[in-house]
């Protein structure tokens, strides 16, 4: 069964209907069987957030889209949450950390410091190699997992994720 296009999606150059979109879940998220059975898709979070950084996943479930700016962890998408589903006990600890990926310019020899002059918390250090490039290196004991670095970066290589999912850093 075909899914009927957008005219978004035309004018955007999909042709083709994206799966279904999932990413990180708010701050204050229980785990994700106990968001999922709690989270009925009333996107009451969505517009709480004065960042706008909270999106709707294709179930119309709360994510995270630091593309749009950064999470300041202000609680406002939990106050405004009537299910629980972002709740301040019993959620799972927040430890998502930027990630620095392989298309930094710097990698290929563009002198750039975006991510490091957006960081609020200076959480990204620059390294001096003997080539003379600065590698950007993520310090995970100071990232708090904001994404403020992630829209500045011209080139989309910086991502937050869990720690689980990552690679290590450029």
């Amino acid at each position: 069964m075909a899914l009927a296009l957008a005219r978004r999606d035309l004018f955007r150059g999909r042709f083709v209907r994206p799966a279904k979109v999932h990413g990180l879940r708010p701050p204050h998220a229980l785990s994700e069987d106990r968001f999922a059975e709690l989270c009925d898709g009333c996107a009451a979070c969505a517009p709480a957030c004065p960042e706008k950084v909270i999106r709707l996943d294709a179930d119309r479930r709360p994510v995270l889209r630091f593309e749009h700016g950064e999470c300041t962890f202000c609680t406002a998408c939990l106050e405004a949450c009537p299910t629980g589903a972002l709740a301040a006990e019993g959620a799972r600890p927040w430890t998502v950390k930027a990630e620095i990926t392989g298309k930094c310019l710097t990698v290929g020899g563009v002198a750039c410091r975006t991510c490091g002059d957006a960081c609020p918390v200076s959480a990204i250090k620059f390294t001096p190699l003997a080539d003379g490039r600065w590698l950007p290196v993520v310090r995970d004991e100071i990232c708090t997992g904001c994404g403020a670095c992630v829209a500045p970066c011209p080139v989309e290589a910086v991502a937050v994720i869990e720690p689980s999912q990552s690679g290590g850093n450029a």
